[in-house]
């Protein structure tokens, strides 16, 4: 029908009322037998749409990889960006299709990524396609490569990383891919520890502190006594204990000005979870419908301090709770000399050494005693996904 159109001396480049031609249709369709026959009859192979959209850029979105040499052969340029700053190169990258980022990636300049403020490792984080973003990281391009002001301000979060877009899609293999490639955990103004937290997924915040994931990150609400992770953890000892061996700052918890006088009535039960004030832990902790985790909290805590003293509300509450008992020996008694050597051990060796496979592999000590340094016998998610036991009784 179109060869017999164009036969009849239809025009090869009328346009739609989105500036859209014949050519552009049928690249987006794949429809490369067309796209052949409207180019041999002077269709415009460098026309654009009214969003600026190229012919080259529809075609990216249908994914033939025949439609799209065709079009190059043609003389399209892969650098032509529409109005939103994305190439073709983007666009097949967001979409998934491989073999189209392929033809792509060999024909688009860096120089036109970087003015259009996206990496098209962006794109396939964003699309959830770790093919392709594999081929990306493989072909050089940069897993830190930050979004632009202008593209950030599209999003609430102002996020930067394509990591952040991996983590907040849940798709463990992209964030694998990117962190493996040299991404850095702790670039957004929200961290990617925070999203996985909020979501509850052990296997992405595992992955996130393994490769330097900041424990004690701070989001613009919080205060220094009480970081955001915290928050996610209260009712949930494997995330809990996550972030205590991994270096949270449990004395900071602990660090109440009030001590042991009274403390003022400047905290509400109208706190949120969204929504931290300046606010001390021991003042959250006690909020009417959070005291109840307040023994089993604090328990834990104990775990990865030395000698603590607890303010007068915070004490007053954890007396109501079952486990005072245990709280008020571990108060009141010295703690352990092993203790004690584990917690100046980490102390020495500092967060980043701690969490560095690398380094603790080289560390000249007794594996036994390395799994004590880090706790091993308090990771309840590697118990729960690998098996064996630690011995812990080196001396």
């Amino acid at each position: 029908m179109v060869k017999l159109l164009l036969h009849s001396g239809a025009d090869p480049d009328p346009r739609s009322g989105y500036g859209l031609t014949p050519l552009a249709l049928a690249a987006q369709a794949g429809h490369t037998e067309i796209m052949e026959l409207l180019l041999q009859k002077g269709a415009d192979v460098l026309s654009q749409a009214m969003d600026c959209a190229s012919v080259l850029f529809e075609a990216a979105g249908g994914g033939n990889p025949d439609s799209l040499s065709l079009l190059l052969e043609y003389g399209a340029d892969a650098n032509v960006p529409k109005h939103s700053g994305h190439l073709p190169i983007h666009r097949a990258a967001y979409r998934g299709h491989f073999l189209a980022l392929k033809i792509l990636v060999p024909v688009t300049d860096f120089d036109a990524i970087k003015e259009s403020g996206i990496s098209p490792v962006h794109s396939a984080a964003a699309g959830a396609h770790p093919q392709c973003l594999e081929f990306l990281l493989k072909s050089g391009f940069d897993a830190n490569f930050m979004l632009g002001q202008r593209v950030r301000k599209g999003y609430d979060d102002h996020r930067k990383s394509a990591l952040y877009f991996a983590v907040s899609n849940g798709d463990i293999c992209s964030t694998q891919l990117l962190l493996n490639a040299g991404a850095l955990t702790n670039q957004d103004p929200i961290n990617c520890l925070q999203i996985a937290l909020r979501m509850g997924n052990y296997e992405l915040m595992n992955l996130l502190l393994r490769h330097g994931a900041n424990v004690n990150y701070f989001c613009r609400v919080n205060t220094t006594h009480f970081p955001s992770a915290l928050q996610y953890a209260l009712k949930d000892e494997v995330t809990l204990r996550m972030l205590m061996n991994y270096g949270y700052d449990v004395h900071r918890c602990f660090d109440c000005p009030q001590g042991g006088t009274s403390h003022s009535q400047y905290v509400t039960d109208g706190w949120t979870s969204t929504v931290i004030k300046d606010t001390m832990f021991c003042e959250v902790i006690t909020l009417s419908w959070l005291k109840h985790l307040s023994g089993k909290v604090v328990r834990v805590m104990l775990d990865y301090v030395d000698h603590v003293k607890i303010c007068w509300k915070l004490e007053a509450v954890l007396k109501e709770q079952e486990l005072w008992s245990d709280i008020n020996l571990i108060l009141t008694n010295p703690r352990s000399l092993k203790h004690l050597c584990r917690l100046k051990i980490r102390k020495c060796m500092g967060r980043l050494r701690l969490r560095c496979p690398v380094f603790i592999t080289f560390l000249p000590l007794p594996n036994c005693l390395k799994d004590y340094v880090l706790y091993k016998e308090y990771d309840l998610y590697g118990q729960e996904n690998f098996t064996g036991t630690y011995n812990l009784n080196c001396t």
